[in-house]
């Protein structure tokens, strides 16, 4: 299908030359003598793109422009002019033209602007459906009470310019809370960059935040863009800044507050605008009472708190939960669906969920890939996960007490309390033996039957 243009020039040679000439092109083409019959035809055809002479008796072309981005700010609109000066032009840019044509008119630039409009639309339709989509992705699932009000807050902080702080357990979708601010916030259209600050070197968490120049410190063989500069006009979050030592909070602090710095081994001061996300598992008022973390950090930082509620509070959403990932899984691995019987979907809403959202996708996921039928019941949940389970023994540790030998006991503790970690920890071995301190074989030596 041909692309629709509308001409509008109140003098008909031009108009009628023109329409001849970008037939033969091969474009649908409409036009109008005045600014007037350009809105109607606008209104009722609906057209690709508009070419749009300036200088027109009753309603000019900037006053006709400024209506069409009013009613239809997707249409790309390229003025035309016979004398036109600078000023003319940087008021049609400002009012959202996309170029401007100086007559005597050549065919061959009228269409490379043409061309160009019309690919410049296109990349805005595909961004915005990609937005949508992403959007889609980064949405938290749910419709419980504390997930309603955790939405609400969302879109009442989204758009402003106040710092964020995500608090919350682990697995509870800290970071999807915010890829969900920054989709919704003015700065969607820049980068989210995220720093992860425990997985960070302290030694190098500088030279990540700021950049370095090339020669900066043995080692800095060429120049390195910090995350700072990457997330500039967008979203820097940081993930798990609990996890920060006292020295990079000052220098994180610094650069919040001053909002410029220099690269380490630089002398150019290098500005930025970056809107702040912040998470973190830890009690950052216990960490600051300790000494751990910096009062005037927290402050800066802790302009709109939100807390994520964990899943042990929120079991009505699980059905929700389990039939997303489900799907999600299913169309990326391209395999057929599976269902969770009634005795599987109560045994889960029984389970403490001490990993949260995180450790039931990651179940979901095991199930569906080791269970060979359509419909997962409860004999296929690994242990753990059997209604028979205590909710309040949060593992089976409420049992100890009933052995009587101590050595078995300790065993038995060391056994359920790596269980749980391991649950904390979305059955990560990897991440639940660094945090424990110990190997991953020693895990596996522990639960091995």
């Amino acid at each position: 299908m041909f692309p629709t243009l509308l001409i509008v020039d109140d003098e008909q040679p031009i108009l009628h030359s023109l329409e001849g000439l970008l037939s033969d092109e091969g474009f649908n083409v409409l036009t109008a003598p005045n600014g007037y019959e350009c809105l109607k035809t606008i209104d009722a055809e609906h057209p690709d793109l508009v070419l749009l002479d300036i200088w027109m008796p009753g309603l000019d072309g900037i006053e006709t422009l400024r209506e069409i981005k009013k009613s239809h700010p997707d249409i790309p609109v390229i003025m035309i002019s016979g004398h036109g000066t600078i000023d003319t032009a940087v008021t049609a840019t400002k009012y959202g033209a996309f170029s401007f044509i100086e007559k005597p008119i050549s065919i061959d630039k009228v269409i490379v602007a043409i061309n160009n409009a019309l690919n410049f639309r296109k990349l805005e339709e595909e961004n915005r459906f990609l937005r949508t989509r992403m959007i889609a992705k980064n949405a938290i699932d749910g419709s419980s009470p504390p997930i309603l009000a955790l939405k609400q807050q969302i879109i009442a902080a989204a758009p402003t310019e106040a710092p964020i702080l995500i608090t919350g357990e682990n697995g509870t979708g800290k970071e999807l809370a915010a890829r969900t601010i920054h989709q919704f916030s003015t700065h969607s259209e820049s980068p989210l960059i995220t720093v992860n600050c425990a997985a960070i070197p302290e030694a190098l968490f500088e030279s990540e935040l700021l950049g370095h120049e090339k020669g900066a410190f043995e080692g800095a063989k060429a120049k390195h863009i910090g995350r700072f500069e990457l997330a500039d006009g967008g979203t820097l979050f940081f993930n798990e800044i609990g996890d920060m030592n006292l020295a990079n909070q000052g220098k994180l602090l610094q650069v919040i507050e001053e909002k410029r710095f220099c690269r380490l081994g630089g002398s150019r001061v290098i500005d930025v605008n970056v809107r702040i996300i912040a998470a973190t598992n830890k009690d950052l008022r216990k960490e600051i009472e300790e000494g751990r973390f910096r009062e005037d950090l927290y402050f800066r930082l802790n302009g709109v708190p939100l807390d994520m509620p964990p899943l042990r509070n929120r079991l009505e959403d699980l059905p929700l939960l389990v039939e997303r990932f489900t799907q999600a899984w299913c169309k990326t691995t391209e395999s057929e669906p599976k269902a969770f019987g009634q005795d599987a979907m109560e045994a889960l809403a029984d389970h403490s969920w001490p990993g949260n959202v995180r450790e039931l996708k990651n179940l979901v996921e095991r199930l569906l890939i080791t269970v060979n039928k359509e419909t997962i019941s409860l004999t296929d949940l690994p242990t753990p996960y059997r209604a028979s389970e205590p909710k309040e023994a949060a593992g089976g540790l409420s049992d100890l007490a009933d052995i009587s030998d101590f050595k078995q006991a300790k065993e038995a503790f060391e056994r359920e309390y790596i269980k749980r970690r391991l649950a904390e920890c979305g059955n990560d071995t990897a991440s639940a033996a660094k945090s424990l301190g110990v190997s991953k074989g020693h895990i596996t030596r522990i639960l091995k039957p």
